[in-house]
């Protein structure tokens, strides 16, 4: 058993391309300012790369009292190996009790080789955190302020609470979009702590011939305004009614888990737990019943409409606005209204 250091400060893996920090580094920058004042203790950030110490204030105006900053031209670029040895290095050397990555494509091979190396337990896509006790009743012993690592399970019909009590640091990748992107407060003060890696010849094996990287086509995390189809369009013709009424309002196009099962639409629409978490200004939910693991990415949402034949649909207790009735006869409706005012 790896003795936990109750001390340890929690940590943030700072992920940068081509020096912008990505958004979820933000977002996890805000949670763990939460745990580590729970914790009484300090809150971090690790940032490899190259050029990229301005980046340092960043993460500082978003809750980090240090960065733990690498500079050298072996990281400008993303590689597993030397990026896991930076963290492993770091881990081994200020033994933090809580470390976080985005559950990002970079995230998601990080954080198991360095969970590996480092012999933690790591729970990956994560949709919240906290802190609490463990009763273990097989012990009686009470294992007091662990992270809560909470997650959907079995295809996201349950939520499951998964705790790591014996293997530090508690390590957890978290879904872009779930934790809260904060303002800033570009007058916190905060450390930068200038660290070197060694790195051997297997950490360097793998060479960067070529980069070739894709715009994301969908932008829903950043929409002010999403229209949504589920189930309850039918088919993938009557789908078209989403895309129509998206264009109207000039929105983004989302959908449930239903209706990209149903191939209405793609998977780089799907909102939910097991999709993208958003909260745009206003949500149009238009076929969706409103199962809790899609209620879970969009409850917050500053006004949401929904249009649903079912009066008893779950999607009305989180909606400001109701409509009963069919949407192939509603959505119609309502574009005409939109142009005429238009």
């Amino acid at each position: 058993m790896i003795e936990p250091n109750r001390k340890g400060e929690v940590w943030v893996f700072a992920e940068q391309e081509d020096g912008h920090l990505s958004d979820v580094s933000l977002e996890l920058c805000g949670k763990a300012r939460e745990l580590a004042d729970q914790l009484y203790v300090p809150m971090a950030a690790v940032l490899p790369g190259w050029n990229v110490r301005e980046l340092s204030y960043r993460l500082i105006a978003h809750g980090a009292d240090r960065v733990y900053h690498l500079h050298d031209t072996r990281l400008e670029h993303y590689r597993t190996q030397p990026y896991a040895r930076v963290m492993c290095h770091l881990i081994d050397k200020h033994k933090p009790q809580i470390v976080m990555y985005g559950a990002t494509p970079i995230g998601r091979d990080l954080a198991p080789r360095v969970a590996s190396a480092a012999k933690a337990g790591l729970t990956a896509d994560c949709t919240d955190l906290a802190i609490g006790d463990y009763l273990d009743k097989k012990t009686n012993v009470t294992h007091d302020n662990l992270l809560l690592q909470i997650r959907p399970a079995f295809g996201g019909n349950i939520i499951a609470t998964i705790i790591n009590y014996d293997r530090w640091p508690q390590m957890a990748t978290v879904r872009e979009g779930v934790m809260r992107l904060g303002e800033g407060d570009p007058g916190r003060s905060g450390t930068i702590v200038d660290e070197t890696v060694e790195f051997d010849d297997f950490d360097l094996a793998v060479k960067l011939i070529e980069r070739h990287r894709t715009e994301r086509t969908v932008n829903l995390k950043g929409a002010r305004t999403i229209v949504a189809g589920g189930a309850g369009v039918g088919n993938k013709d009557n789908f078209q009614l989403i895309h129509d009424l998206a264009g109207a309002l000039g929105g983004a196009v989302g959908a449930s888990r239903a209706a990209v099962d149903g191939r209405f639409i793609g998977k780089e629409h799907q909102i939910g737990q097991t999709g993208t978490t958003v909260r745009p200004a206003l949500y149009v939910a238009c076929g969706i019943s409103g199962a809790v693991q899609h209620r879970a990415g969009m409850e917050e949402s500053a006004k949401i409409i929904a249009i649903n034949w079912d009066k008893e649909a779950p999607i009305f207790s989180v909606a400001h606005y109701g409509i009963v009735g069919d949407l192939t006869k509603v959505i119609p409706m309502m574009i005409k209204a939109i142009k005429e005012r238009a």
